[in-house]
């Protein structure tokens, strides 16, 4: 580096060699992303569930099982809990000031998650294709 070129990098990290580790944009432009799907599926989703306020168990797995509604939901949840886990790193990176405890606490918001998608997933493949 020369002398002659000012840096925006902390002297600190110029010693360590700590830079940007160059995945701060994707992480926020997949939050975006997320963030819209589910702004788009919310107004569907709030319909369908006050439409389905007065209505018995096998009106509501019928309505589940048409294929329109099941992929809507899928993509509502899957969003969801993408979103929720994105959106819960950036808060255990910014906060969690322990290593081993940030650690942790990534690996068990990342399997909460997936364990969350993926019994959505298995819930709502179970009424569709069992009707």
């Amino acid at each position: 580096m020369s002398l002659l070129k000012p840096s925006l990098r902390d002297p600190l990290a110029r010693v360590r060699g700590v830079g940007s580790a160059r995945h701060g944009t994707e992480h926020f432009i997949l939050q975006r992303i997320s963030a819209v799907i589910l702004a788009l599926l919310t107004p569907w989703l709030l319909w369908l569930l006050i439409t389905l306020i007065p209505a018995d168990y096998a009106t509501v797995r019928a309505t589940l099982s048409n294929p329109i509604h099941a992929i809507l939901l899928l993509s509502f949840l899957m969003a969801l809990f993408w979103h929720s886990r994105l959106g819960l790193q950036v808060v255990i990176e910014d906060y969690v000031h322990h290593h081993g405890l940030g650690i942790f606490a990534q690996i068990l918001v990342l399997f909460c998650c997936s364990l969350g998608a993926l019994v959505s997933l298995l819930a709502i493949s179970r009424i569709l294709f069992a009707a």
